[in-house]
């Protein structure tokens, strides 16, 4: 890609926030199974279609100064399969007790709202789009607005496609390849959502 396609391109990025002080970097982990190459032929414990979100990270982008200026963490307690399966603890490193003692989606959004109440005018960017389906999947089942509702949202990995000219990649294989550090444990929401952050602010700089 040309220098002048980069900087066309990240401008066109920059035009997008223009209008937002804050930008909130996302990442949910949520129930999930899959059957190991080891496993005797089974049915799924949890189908896709009603995985729930276990985990929110968020990290608080100031788009004046690029700096992270705040965070928030909860667990979620699923409703539909409460019990998190053994390929989920694997992959999230989130125990059942994590997720027994936590507060539910609807509880959850009350306590995000008050918490972004602090950082208005903001837009919110996760690593995909799989994130805000997820919201709406569990905002559907909850029966209440989604926990980001009324904020536009944005595709990191896309962005980040269009600036360096490569075929989308994984998150911490992104962080490494820009010669990033890597941060934490992958698959953990806040973990994965700090280093959304990391790769935005690099972009952005």
């Amino acid at each position: 890609m040309s220098i002048q396609a980069t900087f066309l391109h990240l401008q066109a990025i920059q035009n997008l926030l223009a209008p937002y002080r804050y930008l909130y970097c996302v990442d949910l982990e949520a129930t999930c199974d899959e059957i190991e190459k080891s496993e005797p032929p089974r049915s799924l414990t949890v189908v896709p279609e009603q995985m729930e979100t276990i985990e929110i990270g968020l990290v608080v982008i100031d788009l004046e100064s690029l700096e992270i200026v705040d965070e928030f963490q909860r667990f979620v307690r699923p409703l539909i399969n409460p019990t998190l399966t053994d390929f989920c603890i694997k992959l999230t490193s989130i125990q059942q007790a994590d997720v027994d003692g936590a507060r539910t989606y609807r509880e959850v959004g009350e306590e995000l709202r008050t918490f972004a109440a602090s950082y208005p005018n903001a837009a919110w960017a996760s690593w995909g789009n799989y994130d805000a389906r997820q919201l709406e999947r569990d905002a559907a089942f909850a029966e209440c607005p989604s926990l980001l509702e009324g904020l536009p949202h944005f595709n990191a990995r896309k962005w980040h496609a269009g600036l360096y000219d490569d075929r989308p990649k994984g998150l911490k294989q992104t962080v490494e390849s820009m010669g990033l550090v890597w941060h934490g444990t992958y698959h953990r929401g806040i973990d994965d959502a700090r280093n959304v952050a990391s790769i935005i602010t690099e972009m952005l700089g």
